[in-house]
């Protein structure tokens, strides 16, 4: 099989083909590493990657499939090349988080998700590019550069999974572990094509996990398709006791998924999610296929979430200041050099090593945990989540799930965002309230939009699918079932 047959196969189509001595791992690695040779000068989707190791682990995945004498006994994942994360630790690896502060970090030890990952049989081949600790939405907040879409270079892959979904996309990794807060996973898969899945919160374990909103971080896949995606998930979930907040998830069923449908189905859409334009226009053509094969489609009015984001940024922030008083220049990281004492040492080492995004979130949350703005913002917006969290809970009671759109629009252009920090806050409008719901979430590729790349192809569109806790089975159904009616697959 050729370099550009295996990649075109999915992260569970390259694990059978493994198996069943089709392809070999070492051709599989070879093969996206070839392809990153080509590719990722322009992307940059990269911050590190593991070439010798992984070409010594596939040839052992070789040895592995050869000797083995039931196929079936086999880790489902074998050899298959995939990418995490650059917030995600891996022992003695370097975990930058897309920050000067901890550019020279080393990970001592392995989060739970990955070691997961690595117990499967996947290979690790890399980690992925980010906006500094989590906070942006296109990459371009990392201090190592920003990571291009795949298939325009003047335009962003999204964000902060941003290096996640471009080299899902453009063949330097069949899969990825991403990070999902306010839409970190489902907004990079939308503007590049792809599924993103946020699943419940608690439902994956956050050990390892560097953190920045403790109470909404969530890790997801990012993949080419629902099946990968839901393979994915059910090989990182479950309770861990290294992370109190974890709990059991039920496995998806993918055989089920497979024979879903959406006859006879109940699904809302709230219209203070619908938008304008580009995104009102795809939410309509999924309704009218949705109608078409037998669900019953409504708008719904869900008034609290005209101040989702509003919500998300003060709770985020606060919970953000709060966690990144760690980085003091004393323990670990970033040090400044030159100073007099230890208030100058504090002052020079957190100038110095966050970004201005960075600063910037840190500003809001300690504004609004400051004694005097306690009160008025910080537990009003605690009140107000528990109001959104009714608010789907109440939904749910009538409908099976909601339709939204992912995004507000297309990949924006490189430096476009940074023109207007308050407008990429307000894109998140759709992602937000199933972060804050703690609820299940997945974007899913519909078509195209009518805006071009710079090549003339048209760019993606993308739904997002929101569910109750742990209805992955449900919105990953769903999503297969839109794959198999749009696309095809």
């Amino acid at each position: 099989m050729g370099r550009e047959e295996i990649l075109k196969l999915s992260m569970t189509e390259l694990a059978k083909a493994i198996r069943e001595k089709k392809v070999t791992s070492e051709e599989a690695v070879c093969a996206v590493f070839e392809n990153i040779d080509d590719r990722e000068s322009i992307v940059h989707a990269y911050l590190s990657f593991y070439r010798e190791e992984s070409v010594r682990k596939a040839r052992e995945c070789d040895k592995m499939v050869r000797e083995s004498a039931d196929i079936s006994a086999l880790p489902p994942l074998l050899g298959v090349p995939v990418a995490i994360k650059d917030n995600l630790s891996l022992a003695g690896k370097k975990m930058t988080c897309g920050s000067k502060m901890l550019a020279d970090y080393t990970a001592p030890y392995t989060a739970t998700s990955v070691a997961k990952l690595e117990k499967s049989g996947a290979i690790v081949i890399g980690k992925t590019n980010m906006d500094e600790f989590g906070m942006g939405a296109s990459t371009e907040h990392s201090y190592f550069g920003t990571t291009t879409h795949p298939m325009d270079k003047t335009r962003v892959p999204g964000g902060s999974s941003g290096g996640s979904a471009a080299a899902v996309a453009c063949g330097e990794a069949f899969a990825s572990l991403g990070t999902d807060t306010g839409g970190s996973v489902r907004q990079p898969a939308a503007f590049c094509g792809l599924i993103g899945l946020r699943p419940t919160y608690g439902s994956v374990s956050r050990h390892g996990l560097t953190a920045f909103s403790s109470s909404m971080d969530t890790i997801g896949p990012i993949t080419r398709g629902s099946v990968d995606a839901a393979v994915l998930f059910n090989t990182v979930k479950g309770a861990d006791p290294n992370d109190q907040t974890s709990v059991s998830a039920p496995k998806v069923d993918i055989s089920a998924m497979e024979s879903y449908s959406v006859r006879g189905k109940k699904i809302g859409i709230p219209k203070q999610l619908l938008g304008e334009g580009e995104s009102s226009e795809v939410v309509k053509r999924a309704k009218t296929f949705f109608e078409e094969h037998g669900a019953q489609v409504e708008e719904i009015d869900m008034p609290i979430l005209d101040f989702a984001v509003a919500i998300y940024y003060i709770l985020s922030s606060a919970e953000a200041s709060a966690n990144l008083a760690r980085y003091d220049g004393i323990r670990y990281g970033y040090r400044s050099s030159g100073v007099s004492d230890i208030s100058e040492l504090y002052t020079k080492t957190r100038t110095e090593g966050f970004g201005k995004e960075v600063k910037r979130r840190i500003l809001l949350g300690n504004y609004v945990l400051s004694s005097e703005h306690f009160d008025d913002c910080y537990r009003q917006a605690e009140r107000a989540r528990n109001m959104v969290k009714k608010a789907f809970d109440e939904a749910f009671t009538k409908y099976d799930m909601l339709l939204c759109p992912t995004v507000p629009g297309v990949a924006p252009h490189i430096g476009e965002i940074d023109k207007d920090p308050l407008a990429a806050y307000i894109a998140d409008l759709c992602t937000v309230p199933a972060s804050l719901a703690g609820i299940p979430a997945v974007s899913v590729p519909f078509g195209t939009s009518a805006v071009t790349a710079s090549d003339g192809e048209a760019l993606p569109a993308a739904i997002q699918l929101m569910g109750p806790r742990f209805s992955e089975q449900e919105i990953l159904g769903a999503a297969r079932f839109v794959e198999k009616g749009v696309s095809g697959t």
